[in-house]
């Protein structure tokens, strides 16, 4: 008894598989950050309260 391959759902079923290990490899392909002065970037958007009562404090 022979088998017959349902070539076109075979090529239907790769592609899917193809186009979802493709789409998780885009959605984890994420910048990668190094060597960030992170006093620049404070200087650059300034210095925040640490808490409430530096900002009352500073305030009176």
């Amino acid at each position: 008894m022979g088998v017959t391959r349902l070539k076109r759902k075979d090529r239907k079923n790769k592609a899917r598989a193809n186009n979802k290990v493709a789409r998780i490899k885009q959605l984890l392909l994420t910048p990668v950050i190094k060597n960030v002065d992170m006093d620049e970037l404070r200087a650059q958007f300034g210095e925040a309260p640490k808490n409430k009562k530096e900002e009352e404090a500073s305030a009176e």
